[in-house]
């Protein structure tokens, strides 16, 4: 990851310079082994991985905001879609909350979180959403370590959500939740 490393920082660098929210475009060096993965992936296991990403960004917001509960209704509705009990204009409804909920905060880091877990509800739809949680966690991680200390961790999260999808593409039988139709076919 060496040259692809120093190209990702650098773009990283200058995204932050220029005073950009998103640090990480979806076309990133950083995302070259994650988006193959991504894209021969089956649904379920993406949308199991989303989860298991957005309930962690959830607790993270939970634990600072403990009133608000936008974040959490976007992941609890979205498991709803995903199992039949509700349909996408609810769904869509959360997530734009969450969203939005996003836009009443000062702090960078949790601005990001809130999109990073309104794009994680998104891969109930299709996985080409998936990339959009590491855009914003990411984002998070260098906006909490700092650009000149974040290559190990962002790299590390990165190694975890390839971790993930393996974990899940191996082990998707162990989710017990029902699935709606449409991701089963």
């Amino acid at each position: 990851m060496t040259a692809d490393a120093t190209d990702w920082l650098d773009q990283t660098r200058s995204k932050l310079k220029r005073g950009n929210v998103v640090l990480f475009p979806k076309n990133s060096p950083l995302f070259g082994e994650l988006s193959h993965i991504i894209d021969r992936e089956s649904h379920k296991v993406m949308v199991l991985w989303a989860f298991d990403f957005a309930s962690q960004a959830v607790e993270t917001l939970r634990r600072r905001y403990p009133e608000e509960t936008r974040p959490q209704v976007a992941l609890d509705t979205t498991r709803a879609w995903a199992a039949g009990e509700v349909k996408m204009p609810v769904a869509k409804r959360a997530i734009l909350a969450c969203h939005a909920f996003a836009k009443e905060l000062d702090s960078p880091i949790d601005i990001a979180l809130c999109h990073a877990v309104g794009q994680a509800c998104g891969v109930v739809h299709a996985n080409g959403h998936a990339l959009g949680f590491p855009v914003y966690d990411l984002t998070a991680i260098v906006l909490g370590s700092g650009v000149d200390n974040c290559r190990e961790p962002v790299e590390r999260r990165v190694s975890e959500y390839i971790d993930r999808i393996t974990y899940w593409r191996e082990h998707q039988a162990d989710y017990k939740g029902p699935w709606a139709q449409f991701m089963t076919r």
